[in-house]
This record gives C-alpha cells, sequence and structure tokens, in this order.
C-alpha cells in the first residue's frame, strides 16, 4: 500500500473511532479493532483523549492489549496503565501475561509493583529466565533490544539430524534466518543459514558448512550503533553475545526500525524542547510547566539580546533605519547557522565525524559561509541603499552581514560538538545557543559598525 494511502486510512480510522465513541457503537468499534494491527490501534489510541483510549483497550482481547501497550509511547502507556489500576487491574494482569518475555521487559518497568510481582511469577521458569536475562542490560543498549528466542545447534551434528529438530518444534521464531552454533559453553562459534540448510546435502554436519565469519553485537553496544551495523550490512537478524562470547539473544530488523523512529522522533521533537515520549492529551499543568523551562531559558537569550541593542541606544535614535534593518542581519545568520548545525547533529548521529576531519568541515563551512555572505550582501546592501536613500545603510548592513553568516558558519559546526562533548543532546539545546550567538553577533557587528561609522 502506497505511503499515502495507509496515511488516509489512519485518518479515516481515528475518524470512525471518534464517530463510533461518541455515539456508542461500541460492536462497529470492536469490528473495526480486529482489523487493525497493535502498532494501529497504538497510533489510534495517542490520537485520543485519555477517556476514551480506556473504552477502546477494554474492548480488545488480552493477547491484542498487550501487544498494543508495548507499542504506545512511554508517557501514554503510564497514564494509561495508572488509569487501568485502579479500574481494570485484572485485565491489565491477563494482558501482561499473554506477552512473550521479550515483548513483557519492554514494560514490566512501568507496571505497579503487586501488578508486576503477580505477571512475573506467572511465568514459567523458562521464561523468567529469558526476561531477567533482558532486564540486566541498561535502556537503549542491544541487550534490551534483543530476543532471546535463538534456536541453536551444535557442530558435530549432521543437517539430518538439525531438520528433524526444527519438524519437531513445529515453527520458527518470527524472522529467523539462520541458526547460531554453540559449543558445549554456549558460546557462539558459528552460523547456519537456513538457505544453505535447505539446500545442502543432509549427511554432511554443521560444521562442514557453517559460516564461521560472525560479526556478533556486543550485548552493551549503543542501540544507535546497532541500527547503523543493520544499515550497514543489510541485515535480518544478528547474534547477541556477552563479553564472554556467549549467545545471549538476537535482535531483528523490525526491532532497528523502532530504534530508527524512535530517533527521528527524538531528534524532530527535541528542536522544541520536547521530549518523543510525549503524549499529546498530556494533563495541561504537566505539560505547561515541561515547556515553561524552555520558555524560560529562551527569555533569558533574548533579554541578552536585547540588552546588546540596548547598548546602541543612541546609535538607533540618530539613525531609525537601523531599527528597521537589524531583523534582517540576525534572521539571515540565524537561517544559515541552523543549516550548518542540521547537517553537524546528522554527522555525529551517523558517527560521521572526528578529530580526522572536523577541520576540514568547519574549512567548509565557514568558505559556504563566505560566499553567500557575499552573495546576500550585495543584494540586501543595494536594496537597504536604494530604500534609505543612502549609500552607508548599505555598505554597513551588507558588512555586518558578512560577519554574522561567517560567525554562524563557525557556530553551526562548534556548537553541536562542545554539547556533545559535554554530553548535552545538540538536538535539545543546539537552537537555542545557536539563536543566541547569531543574535547577538549580527546586533553588534551591525549596530557596533553603524557606531563607528556615525561617531568616528
Amino acid at each position: 500500500m502506497p505511503i499515502s494511502a495507509e496515511h488516509d486510512d489512519t485518518e479515516r480510522h481515528l475518524k470512525q473511532l471518534t464517530e463510533d465513541l461518541e455515539t456508542g457503537k461500541l460492536a462497529q468499534l470492536k469490528q473495526l479493532l480486529q482489523a487493525l494491527t497493535p502498532a494501529e490501534i497504538a497510533d489510534l489510541l495517542e490520537a485520543l483523549k485519555p477517556s476514551d483510549r480506556l473504552v477502546v483497550w477494554r474492548l480488545l482481547p488480552p493477547e491484542v492489549a498487550g501487544e498494543v501497550l508495548v507499542e504506545l509511547h512511554e508517557e501514554v502507556r503510564t497514564s494509561l496503565i495508572k488509569a487501568l489500576e485502579k479500574t481494570d487491574a485484572e485485565d491489565l494482569i491477563e494482558a501482561a501475561e499473554a506477552l512473550d518475555p521479550d515483548d513483557l521487559a519492554d514494560i514490566v518497568e512501568d507496571l505497579p509493583e503487586t501488578i508486576r510481582d503477580k505477571v512475573v511469577q506467572a511465568l514459567s521458569r523458562h521464561d523468567r529466565s529469558r526476561l531477567e536475562r533482558v532486564l540486566t542490560y541498561p535502556e537503549d543498549t542491544a541487550g534490551s533490544l534483543m530476543r532471546t528466542d535463538t534456536i541453536t545447534v551444535r557442530p558435530d551434528v549432521t543437517l539430518d539430524v538439525v531438520l528433524r529438530y526444527l519438524r519437531q518444534r513445529g515453527e520458527l521464531p518470527d524472522l529467523t534466518d539462520a541458526l547460531y552454533v554453540v559449543d558445549k559453553d554456549d558460546r557462539l562459534i558459528g552460523v547456519l543459514p537456513l538457505s544453505v540448510l535447505l539446500t545442502s546435502d543432509p549427511h554432511k554436519t554443521v560444521r562442514e558448512l557453517m559460516l564461521t565469519e560472525v560479526e556478533a553485537i556486543p550485548a552493551t553496544l549503543p542501540a544507535s550503533d546497532v541500527a547503523m551495523l543493520f544499515e550497514h550490512h543489510d541485515w535480518v537478524s544478528a547474534p547477541v553475545v556477552d563479553e564472554e562470547g556467549r549467545l545471549v539473544g538476537r535482535i531483528t530488523v523490525d526491532d532497528v526500525v523502532d530504534v530508527i523512529r524512535d530517533e527521528a522522533e527524538h531528534t524532530i521533537m527535541s528542536q522544541a524542547g520536547l521530549s518523543e515520549e510525549t503524549d499529546m492529551f498530556a494533563p495541561v499543568s504537566e505539560s505547561a510547566k515541561r515547556r515553561a523551562v524552555w520558555l524560560g531559558v529562551n527569555l533569558v537569550t533574548a533579554f541578552l539580546a536585547a540588552w546588546v541593542i540596548g547598548l546602541f541606544e543612541d546609535t538607533i535614535q540618530k539613525e531609525v533605519a537601523l531599527a528597521v534593518l537589524m531583523p534582517i542581519v540576525a534572521s539571515m545568520g540565524g537561517i544559515a547557522g541552523t543549516q550548518t548545525q542540521t547537517l553537524v547533529i546528522r554527522a555525529l548521529a551517523l558517527k560521521q565525524i572526528g578529530e580526522a576531519n572536523v577541520w576540514t568541515l568547519l574549512a567548509r563551512e565557514i568558505a559556504i559561509g563566505l560566499i553567500n555572505g557575499v552573495l546576500w550582501a550585495i543584494v540586501v546592501g543595494v536594496i537597504a541603499a536604494i530604500w534609505f536613500q543612502a549609500l552607508h545603510i548599505g555598505l554597513l548592513i551588507a558588512a555586518a552581514m558578512i560577519i554574522n553568516l561567517l560567525c554562524a558558519a563557525f557556530a553551526g559546526v562548534m556548537i553541536p560538538l562542545l554539547l556533545d562533548k559535554l554530553g548535552i543532546d545538540p538536538a535539545l539545546a543546539g537552537g537555542v545557543v545557536l539563536t543566541t550567538v547569531t543574535d547577538v553577533v549580527g546586533f553588534l557587528a551591525f549596530l557596533g559598525l553603524a557606531s563607528w561609522w556615525l561617531f568616528s
């Protein structure tokens, strides 16, 4: 289905769902939900107000309800669980118990302690062990992403034995494209692709046909690096090993897609000072408090820019045209700096920037800033000179624009790098810092040059 068609379907489903809720047509609503995937239902729930979310969730069978909880953003899931704890605790327990241990690991920390204990106690010893294995690793690492439903074989058995074993199992875990070969200590020593298993002589041993050059993912590797490995190697799945090389699980491409989506959402929301987990219908007081922090930061930077303008009050009073043209210099610097900063933040996310190439990138961006600065300085300078019938005004704004675009290029490269070194997310804080720099430098350059011209 084309992307545009899928988007239209989402809007149509949301409209139908809302209408069914308003008119109380629960039978039709239930029929609609049966035709949707858990991920689609989760998207629809996030677009509903909290009271309607409860109504929809109660219409879901336990096995679907649990998967929907996994798909929800953390803040929405937390608020829904809190509401369910008061009125539907048993249904919540049933939904959690229906989950695979690997999926349960994604939400178990969000469950209230009493419910969490009941869910864990209901697991078999094997499933409890799988859950504990995933929970031992920090969030956003390969270990927290992995599934533990791996199929392992020993190197000394024949393919015929392996095939009989698979037939006895009856089914394979989702997205299984290979079997993992381990020794007696569960250390990964090779991979047997299913294509090789199905097309080779069944009398040959696994050792004869397995691939020994295996790129295993360390369980502590950051999730963003895992996504990059999948992108570079076009993997469907990959084994995960602990520090001693023992196989502990596998990561599949659908898990990586979730990581990529989360990172994209994080970048977009961070530019506005928000979290990708933000609930669109969170309580007003909570949302207001969260946004107030960044509004406060922005206010401080705005006062700084205003203070700089105040230093040149006499200059502005003597030449009113300066007040009219000031925003142009700051705006052009802000846009140019944002273009550079976006490029650098992307390079940082993809691990494409470091000591080996940072100075080359800086020189390139300054060169681009100089070219664009000169080009648009001429355009704006001519317009300003004609507008105010004053050649010196055109020359002043042209010079200030060149200075600010050069500064914007330098700041656009160095601010994200500095914030990254300090452990601060450049996507979250970079925009505020960059805007402050380009505003202050733009006003200083323009008004400072004007003061020199008028009072020298």
